[in-house]
């Protein structure tokens, strides 16, 4: 269903419980809500949460960005290596005030805030800047975007910004197949023939390049006070973080965790950057109890 949400039409999924707590998923770059796979989500509802998860902006099938002014890809690419700010038509903050819309449309005041990767950062954001909001952050395989921590593994890199060999679905199937294979968890590959019917229907349910491209810059330009700002969250806190993560290194879920007062750090043996189902059950298995942990606010006057 399309709500209102900081003045544009987000895409949301709304499962379990009404009167549960409220779980709000966010994920990451390029990805849909969809990216969030079912026996992820249902563990979740199973559990007695409300489980809400959207298509961040400018992809799937929330509002687009196409209107938006250009900025050179390769150039703000340049400037961000030099240190110097970086352009985006919109701010990891936009997002976060985006989830937060979403809450709003809902009438949901209070929620458990989980982000993965790139969602992990608006999460934070989320957590730092709505504080009454946000009943726990959950941060997955993300990063405090601090200056000096490790970055993807080369070969990653290349295929991150290595373009389609062609248009066709076969060939933009394909693609995307080599590039999770390049990120997956090297202990729990995914099974090929199910892999690749995640990615056709998820292709066909939208498929938006220039949003992801938008979404990078976003992360870009966000370097400069979001480490800092992270001292200021003093929501219970939960970090997860893949020990073979070849796109996110380890070491920025540390750091991550290290920021935040009071975070709980956990690794994941053989978890790389992705959600196969045995990932899944150990993610699960640390996020369920915590989240079951932590009372509710006091929303009085």
């Amino acid at each position: 269903m399309k709500v209102r949400a900081n003045g544009i039409e987000i895409e949301v999924d709304d499962q379990g419980p009404q009167d549960g707590p409220v779980v709000l998923l966010i994920m990451g770059l390029g990805m849909q809500l969809i990216g969030w796979p079912r026996d992820f989500v249902q563990p979740l509802v199973d559990a007695g949460f409300r489980v809400i998860r959207h298509d961040n902006r400018d992809i799937g099938l929330s509002e687009g960005f196409d209107h938006a002014p250009r900025h050179n890809f390769v150039w703000q690419s340049v400037r961000a290596r030099l240190g110097l700010p970086v352009r985006s038509p919109y701010t990891l903050q936009d997002m976060a005030n985006d989830s937060l819309g979403v809450l709003d449309a809902l009438g949901i005041e209070q929620a458990h805030v989980v982000g993965a990767s790139m969602g992990g950062m608006i999460a934070q954001r989320v957590a730092s800047s709505a504080p009454q909001r946000v009943l726990s952050l959950t941060s997955i395989m993300s990063s405090s975007g601090a200056r000096g921590l490790p970055g993807p593994d080369p070969k990653v890199a290349a295929g991150l910004f290595r373009r389609p060999p062609g248009r066709s679905e076969e060939a933009l199937v394909a693609y995307s197949l080599g590039f999770i294979r390049l990120i997956e968890s090297p202990a729990y590959p995914c099974d090929e023939q199910d892999l690749r019917e995640r990615v056709t229907f998820a292709m066909r349910r939208a498929y938006r390049p220039a949003g992801l491209l938008r979404q990078m810059l976003a992360i870009g330009a966000d370097t400069g006070r979001r480490p800092d700002e992270l001292g200021r969250i003093r929501c219970p806190t939960l970090v997860l973080h893949g020990e073979a993560d070849r796109l996110v290194p380890i070491a920025a879920g540390r750091d991550t965790a290290r920021r935040i007062a009071g975070a709980r750090f956990f690794s994941i043996p053989g978890m790389g950057h992705d959600f196969p189902p045995p990932v899944n059950r150990l993610l699960l298995a640390h996020i369920i109890p915590f989240l079951a942990s932590v009372p509710a606010k006091d929303t009085a006057p």
